[in-house]
């Protein structure tokens, strides 16, 4: 048995792994590049194997750096079935369609104004594209085997978003663990994930791996800056992520509002996708930990907007008011029309919700740019710049280290998923403090594993 790394290395984007034993491969999640042109770029160039080798693939959850690339791989020839979780393929129903009318979207955009390199601007796939896909998927329960030729594949939770997992694979005896992305022991709203049971070689995420989250009460701070920023007569701006992200500043907002933390202000989930999303998050409630009426209660004092034109009409609004809008990391979606139409203005507040990849507007907003280039235009950043980093979904390097405490050492553990400081980091620990054999794999590498 073979893997090779073909993406999430030097990066925590990505996300591609190829397991091969005799004439049998698969692929572990099919990513899209996000972050620097350089890395983006990866997602243009042909597939390192040909897609029509390829007999399935195994998807660790539903974000696009872990299932973005998928409606490509078919287009290039791949026609295997894709397992994963029942929530992980509703999730990717409305992420990889999304997905596809953005790059449509963008495509346009870029044709119309004149600023991409390539004439004609075209998407990487299009929303056609990523509806045919999901006719591919097949999906199994957790601790529920499925066989594909010599492998013999199961799901167990991984506690990051709903139908996130950590992937077994055996093969003639042996064993190989893909973490995906480990969420935390303590999350508002997810359950943490499954301990990992003994197994040869292991894949492990490395996102905060030289970073602990900050310990104060998220909630608090959430508060703090809602009030503040109210008290000036202004808007506060967050992007965020429609799978997790979004349910969860919704869930802390209408509590904060319920127990008069801070005041009752119109609250916006101004993204088509985080709507249908949340439909999804009440319906798999074994998966988190809200009731059926504490779901009721978030959603109740939010006001969805669906169309452009109600999102436009939230932009010429000068209220006082909360809007919740994709992209998490300012890299797309509805929010860029917000921060145009807010981000000059000191008395709002944009608030950083979850992790920064490099290269992004997000990461660029962390490290204190004033100005932002949004659809070919130098947009003037003067509104304040908060960060509720305690609502990350991955765990950090102490909540990973005691995750994976109780495990016997594996033969083997490849560390990924991470930029190479932090994935470095990681690898340091465990071989320092638990007496691991590791290493951090670069694109391409590829490794006999028997």
């Amino acid at each position: 048995m073979k893997i090779r790394f073909l993406g999430a290395v030097g990066t925590v984007t990505g996300s591609r792994y190829l397991l091969s034993h005799n004439d049998t491969k698969i692929l572990i999640d099919c990513g899209l590049f996000q972050g620097v042109k350089t890395i983006r770029s990866r997602n243009w160039k042909p597939f390192p194997v040909s897609p029509r080798q390829i007999q399935a693939v195994v998807l660790t959850h539903a974000h696009l750096d872990h299932s973005g690339y998928l409606p490509r791989l078919m287009r290039e020839g791949f026609h295997g079935h894709i397992w994963s979780t029942p929530a992980t393929k509703q999730l990717a129903d409305i992420l990889l369609i999304d997905s596809g009318n953005l790059q449509e979207e963008d495509a346009r955009h870029a044709n119309r104004f004149g600023y991409s390199k390539h004439e004609p601007a075209e998407p990487l796939y299009t929303s056609e594209d990523a509806e045919k896909v999901m006719r591919q998927f097949r999906t199994t329960e957790y601790g529920h085997p499925i066989k594909v030729g010599p492998f013999t594949i199961s799901f167990s939770p991984a506690g990051h978003i709903l139908g996130s997992s950590c992937v077994r694979v055996e093969c003639e005896g042996r064993s190989i663990t893909f973490s995906g992305d480990v969420g935390r022991p303590n999350d508002p709203v997810m359950n943490p994930p499954v301990p990992l049971r003994e197994t040869d070689w292991l894949v492990i995420e490395s996102t905060y791996g030289d970073r602990l989250h900050e310990k104060e009460d998220t909630a608090e701070v959430l508060a703090a800056i809602v009030n503040e920023t109210v008290s000036k007569g202004g808007t506060i701006l967050m992007p965020s992520f429609a799978v997790g992200r979004a349910q969860v500043l919704m869930y802390l907002l209408t509590t904060l509002m319920a127990r008069k933390q801070i005041p009752r202000i119109p609250v916006y989930l101004d993204s088509p996708m985080a709507i249908d999303v949340t439909d999804v998050f009440k319906h798999f409630h074994k998966e988190h930990k809200l009731s059926a009426a504490e779901c009721e209660t978030m959603c109740s004092h939010v006001l969805y907007t669906s169309t452009g034109e109600q999102s436009q009409a939230i932009s010429n609004s000068t209220e006082p008011k909360i809007i919740i809008a994709g992209a998490g990391m300012l890299n797309g979606g509805r929010i860029l029309h917000h921060l145009i139409a807010f981000g000059g203005d000191s008395r709002n507040t944009l608030v950083m919700t979850g992790y920064q990849a490099e290269g992004t507007r997000g990461r660029a907003m962390l490290d204190g740019a004033d100005k932002l280039r949004i659809y070919g235009q130098e947009v003037d950043i003067r509104c304040r710049v908060a960060q509720l980093d305690g609502l990350s979904a991955h765990a950090d390097y102490e909540e990973m280290l005691a995750w994976l405490a109780p495990l016997v050492p594996p033969q083997q553990t490849f560390i990924t998923h991470g930029e190479p400081v932090a994935a470095d980091s990681l690898r340091q620990k465990l071989e320092r403090q638990n007496g691991w054999n590791t290493i951090v794999p670069e694109q391409g590498d590829e490794f006999d594993l028997f």
